[in-house]
């Protein structure tokens, strides 16, 4: 009896008692089933139901776009901050400070340098979780620093764009990042290299009206939502009722607005073969 009541039950009340990991499950935004999480990595954050795909992060999506998810991140150019001395509920440098404690990420925009289907790229990757994405004085310097890599290594330049516009903080400023991050594009053109840009959900405001939409090819993951305004706001100034999902990644292809639609599972093969095809002026030839 002392056995059971000394060793066994305690070990049955300590399996009773055990907590459930509150990430252990995860549920779909679109249809709301419920998903194992492991499960939805190894599905690339795309819900097995009903083909939703979820925001990615940074590392995330670095991970999946280079050969054997190895990449070089590089060191990006420092901007003032808080050049306008901005405060809503709360000062800008403060809202910055928590941002990159919590995102683990200095700015919007991230870039890095690898190979893709064994070929080399540059890839600048957005992050949604970081003020939204949002464009301000850190993110063109980045674009043009991805830009500028791109030149120096004969490299296509990959954009995955993910953002709710520019940064309201930054005011005029965040402005000025539109034509900067045409200049760049115009850049790679003037040296012959492809600019390829991946459009994920959501890609609105300042980014979908510069540089979001300037690429040699124009992909973008499904359903992604795709404008400039909100379609509420265009209602109201147009005064008509706009079609069912016209701002949706599959709206845009079937009006010619983009190149293809491509599924996340797929994307590394489709930009692999598309830097193949379009950058082969500057692929060293291989040995015999």
């Amino acid at each position: 009896m002392s056995w059971l009541t000394e060793y066994v039950r305690p070990k049955i009340r300590g399996l009773l008692k055990r907590e459930v990991p509150d990430n252990l499950w995860t549920n779909c935004e679109s249809c709301e089933q419920m998903i194992l999480t492991k499960d939805l990595r190894k599905a690339l954050n795309v819900c097995p139901h009903c083909g939703h795909h979820m925001r990615a992060t940074v590392p995330e999506r670095l991970e999946w776009t280079f050969d054997n998810g190895e990449y070089t991140r590089i060191e990006l150019p420092k901007v003032p901050v808080d050049p306008l001395s901005f405060r809503d509920r709360k000062r800008y440098t403060d809202r910055l400070k928590d941002e990159r404690a919590k995102s683990h990420l200095e700015e919007s925009m991230a870039v890095a340098h690898g190979q893709i289907g064994g070929h080399n790229a540059v890839v600048a990757v957005m992050a949604f979780e970081f003020i939204a994405g949002t464009m301000g004085a850190a993110l063109g310097e980045a674009f043009l620093a991805a830009a500028r890599l791109a030149i120096l290594q004969q490299s296509p330049l990959i954009v995955f764009t993910a953002s709710g516009g520019a940064r309201m903080q930054e005011g005029m400023i965040s402005l000025m990042q539109m034509p900067r991050t045409t200049v760049a594009v115009q850049m790679l053109k003037e040296a012959g290299l492809p600019y390829f840009v991946v459009l994920t959900n959501p890609t609105t405001g300042g980014v979908s009206a510069s540089f979001a939409m300037l690429g040699d090819v124009q992909i973008a993951e499904p359903n992604a939502l795709i404008g400039f305004a909100g379609q509420r706001v265009i209602e109201d100034t147009v005064r008509e009722k706009l079609p069912e999902g016209f701002q949706r990644a599959e709206y845009l292809l079937e009006h010619g607005m983009l190149d293809m639609v491509v599924k996340r599972g797929d994307l590394r093969e489709v930009l692999g073969r598309l830097t193949a095809q379009l950058n082969y002026r500057h692929i060293a030839p291989r040995a015999a």
